[in-house]
C-alpha cells in the first residue's frame, strides 16, 4: 500500500464519484480505478458499493476513510516539521556561555534574537566555564559556546570572535587603593586577592602571573579562590579581598564594590563563539549567522 493508494481512496470517498475525483485529483478516470482496485485486492475486502452513478462508501470504507484522513494528516504534519527543521526554524540547539557573558552584550542580546526569530525552536541553555564549554562541544553535548580563552586555531572547532574586555580590578569601597589616582601592578604588593583558579584556564591563568610579576605584582597574596566572576564580586564585597573582573563588571558591581582600571595592566580577554566545524545543524548556520550580524559583532569584525 502506498500513500497515493489512501489519497485516491479519500478523494473517492469524498466526492462518491470517480469523475469528480480525477478531476480533483487530476489523474485520468481509469487510472484512478485501476488504483482502487489494487487498494482492495491487498485489503481484501470492498471499500465502496458500486451504483448505477458513482459510488458510495460501505461500512468498511467509512471506518477506513477516517483513519485514512489521519494517516494523511499526520505525514502532512510530519513533512511540516521535518521541512521546519531542515531550514533551521525548527529543533533543538543548545549553547553554553561563561557567567560574565550572560549579563549584558552579545550573548543575552543573541539568546533574544534567537527566541525572536525562531519562536518554534527550542533553546537550551547551559552555564559552564569555558573549558567545560569546549569539551562538550567537541563531544557533541553542545552545539556552540560563548568561551573566554578560545585558541587562536583548533583542529575541529571554528569560531567568531564577539567582544574584546580588559581585565580590571574590583576593590571594596572606601579601601585605600581606591584613593589613589593612577592605580599601578607595583601598588598591591600587600593586598589580599581573590584569585580565579588555575585549572580554569591554565594559560591565562600564567599570562596573568606573567604580567604582574613584569609590573612589580611579584607575588600575589590570594587568600581565596573564585571560580567566576559573580563568586569574586562577592567575596570583594564582604571585604575577602581584592580581584580581578572585567571592566564591563563595573555596572553589575555590588554598592560595596568599585572596579579600578589598572594603568599598566594590558590584559585584554576575548570572548567567542566556538562551535564543531563538522556541526551541519541548519539551526546552529541560522544561529550563527544571527550573531554576525549583530552591531557589535559587525564592529569588532570592521576593527
Amino acid at each position: 500500500m502506498e500513500l497515493r493508494h489512501l489519497r485516491y481512496f479519500v478523494a473517492i470517498g469524498e466526492e462518491q464519484h470517480y469523475g469528480r475525483a480525477a478531476r480533483r485529483l487530476r489523474v485520468a478516470q481509469p487510472a484512478l480505478s485501476r488504483q482502487i482496485q489494487d487498494l482492495e485486492e491487498e485489503l481484501g475486502f470492498k471499500l465502496f458499493d458500486r451504483l448505477p452513478r458513482g459510488v458510495k462508501l460501505n461500512s468498511a470504507g467509512e471506518l477506513f476513510l477516517e483513519d485514512a484522513r489521519c494517516i494523511l494528516l499526520e505525514i502532512d504534519a510530519a513533512a511540516l516539521r521535518a521541512g521546519r527543521v531542515a531550514r533551521g526554524r525548527s529543533g533543538t540547539l543548545r549553547v553554553g556561555f561563561t557567567e560574565n557573558s550572560c549579563w549584558r552584550g552579545v550573548a543575552p542580546e543573541s539568546f533574544r534574537r534567537f527566541r525572536e526569530l525562531q519562536p518554534d525552536a527550542e533553546l537550551q541553555l547551559q552555564p559552564s566555564a569555558s573549558v567545560e564549554q569546549l569539551e562538550a562541544i567537541r563531544c557533541g553535548r553542545l552545539d556552540a559556546g560563548f568561551v573566554n580563552f578560545m585558541p587562536k586555531s583548533d583542529p575541529d572547532l571554528d569560531q567568531l570572535l564577539v567582544a574584546r574586555h580588559h581585565v580590571e580590578l574590583a576593590a571594596p569601597k572606601g579601601h585605600p587603593l581606591t584613593k589613589l589616582e593612577k592605580l599601578r601592578l607595583r601598588d598591591l604588593t600587600d593586598a589580599p586577592f581573590v584569585w580565579f583558579p588555575r585549572w580554569s584556564s591554565p594559560a591565562f591563568y600564567d599570562r596573568m602571573m606573567h604580567e604582574c610579576y613584569r609590573g612589580g605584582l611579584k607575588s600575589p597574596r590570594i587568600v581565596q579562590e573564585g571560580l567566576n566572576e559573580a563568586t569574586i564580586l562577592s567575596l570583594v564585597s564582604s571585604g575577602l579581598g581584592v580581584g580581578w573582573v572585567l571592566g564591563t563588571a563595573r555596572w553589575r558591581c555590588p554598592e560595596t564594590v568599585v572596579v579600578l582600571p589598572v594603568i599598566d595592566l594590558k590584559m585584554p580577554l576575548t570572548l567567542a563563539l566556538a562551535w564543531r566545524k563538522d556541526n551541519t545543524s541548519p539551526l546552529l548556520a541560522n544561529f550563527i549567522g544571527d550573531v554576525r550580524r549583530l552591531p557589535d559583532v559587525r564592529a569588532l569584525s570592521k576593527g
